[in-house]
């Protein structure tokens, strides 16, 4: 008997619901299964361009001279209603990128804090008087960037939806949101809470879409003032050079190749627990993940037997099966990129000492699913120590001194986060100090909060997400000078 489609055929555009112009209804694949599960509206660059007007006449309706106080409440009331829906919604976002819903579950309930936080910083957007002279009164105010194109990566559309939108509430703009084409169910559902918030029509838009048509056309649009973008730095890179006409404000999350340092007086135990979650967490399709294992030599074979035990045990099955620890790659693509970095690995001389293949089972039939991979004796030249494989692989790579760790930690064109192990509150504070990233934790991993920025040196981006870092990148700082002494003397006068 055939599973009924969910059904999310209309865009969501200046506070109506209305059917692809020029776009497509397509299908959205359950990656646990390969088969379709949602008909999904696919936006076209017409329905990208009534988007972009849309928040453009709301930027130049009501919402730019609302109270920052009515903002707050707005954000208030969407952080109430998220809390309310936050079940469906974890089970809508496993549906659709595989996350298992155990970790969704836990996840989603956090977001409302965003918007809660968010509200604050609407209410508490202030300038600074600069006083330096008598005659003159000079102040600064924060104004809304404008229109934003927030584009959506498919590994955690809700999250990196959550972060956008709320930053973008906050500072007074309007929105349009380019979901990815793998994953764009929750999108439109967080557009239904939105709307139910009390949000004016127009001032969030969601459009998913192709980025070759839909993305493209968000970027290019000249009336968009600020891309917002979550994804792989090759894309941010052809995104600069197509927002060079219009000199837009760029925020950049990208990838990483982050290192997990583990030095021989750590918590074993702890940083063993550490170290195997950030590297299968949601199949390896994390930005954050902790891929390049640093363990020093004294304690380096014992690590090697431990992770690969543990890789070993891990539950994979349907993302829906609440017994699930780790789900499918999100889409075919995704799993055969994988599959090839298992060989390449092989081919590099790394020793496979967990996993290195596809996942099959009666119950995973069909779905995109590959196990947890340990390359032991790696080392920093191999490209599955440098290159972002964004599945479930780790490099274990042995170092002898804190320098070398260090070096190895910093070779590398990303700089996201970087975490390290150690008892040591010195070396804590020296190798902390000296990792090239936006981000380093020590004797912890993957603590993100609303409160603290995020984002990453060199390759790995470009401005913060969280915190109230975060406004810098959506609004415009003006600098108002009053003339108090009323005398502007002749320049020309004889």
């Amino acid at each position: 008997m055939a599973t009924e489609l969910y059904r999310a055929e209309k865009l969501f555009i200046g506070g109506e619901w209305v059917a692809p112009s020029d776009g497509e209804i397509t299908t959205s694949i359950n990656p646990s299964t390969g088969k379709p599960w949602a008909s999904v509206a696919m936006a076209g660059a017409k329905d990208v361009d009534l988007a972009v007007a849309a928040a453009k006449d709301a930027m130049n309706g009501p919402w730019r001279r609302m109270a920052p106080m009515q903002r707050a409440n707005i954000l208030r009331a969407l952080a109430r209603i998220y809390a309310e829906h936050a079940p469906r919604l974890a089970e809508l976002e496993s549906s659709d990128n595989g996350q298992p819903l155990r970790d969704t579950r836990a996840a989603l309930p956090s977001h409302p804090q965003w918007y809660n936080y968010y509200a604050g910083l609407a209410e508490h957007l202030e300038g600074r008087h600069v006083p330096i002279d008598p005659n003159a009164h000079i102040y600064t105010t924060r104004e809304p960037a404008g229109v934003v194109g927030a584009i959506i990566p498919w590994n955690a559309p809700l999250t990196t939806t959550t972060w956008k939108l709320a930053t973008a509430l906050a500072a007074g703009c309007a929105i349009v949101i380019k979901a990815a084409e793998h994953t764009p169910v929750t999108a439109l559902e967080l557009a239904r809470l939105a709307e139910e918030a009390g949000v004016p029509p127009g001032v969030v838009n969601v459009v998913p879409g192709y980025g070759s048509v839909a993305g493209a056309r968000l970027v290019a649009h000249p009336d968009v003032r600020v891309v917002s973008f979550t994804g792989e730095h090759r894309t941010a890179q052809d995104i600069m050079r197509n927002a060079a006409d219009s000199m837009k404000r760029l925020a950049f999350e990208c990838g990483g190749k982050s290192p997990h340092i583990i030095f021989d007086d750590a918590d074993l135990e702890q940083a063993l627990n550490a170290a195997t979650h950030s590297a299968f967490v949601s199949c390896g399709q994390v930005c954050t993940l902790g891929s390049r294992i640093l363990v020093q030599r004294s304690i380096y074979d014992r690590v090697v037997d431990e992770i690969a035990r543990r890789a070993s045990a891990i539950r994979i099955g349907n993302a829906l099966d609440t017994a699930t620890q780790m789900g499918p790659q999100t889409h075919q693509e995704q799993m055969e990129k994988t599959l090839r970095y298992f060989a390449i690995g092989r081919e590099e001389g790394a020793r496979v000492v967990a996993g290195g293949e596809a996942y099959h089972s009666p119950e995973t039939e069909g779905g995109y699913f590959v196990r947890p991979t340990v390359f032991a004796d790696a080392n920093n030249d191999m490209r599955s120590s440098r290159e972002e494989i964004f599945g479930p692989v780790c490099s274990l790579i042995p170092f002898d001194a804190e320098e070398d760790a260090v070096r190895i930690a910093n070779d590398t064109i990303y700089g996201l986060v970087g975490g390290l192990w150690t008892r040591d509150v010195g070396r804590a504070h020296r190798v902390s100090a000296q990792i090239e990233a936006g981000t380093v934790w020590v004797n912890t991993y993957r603590y993100v909060r609303w409160a603290m920025p995020y984002g990453g040196y060199k390759m790995s981006g470009i401005g913060r997400e969280n915190g109230p870092e975060s406004l810098d990148e959506f609004t415009e700082l003006k600098t108002t000078v009053v003339n108090l002494g009323n005398v502007y003397p002749d320049a020309y006068a004889r």
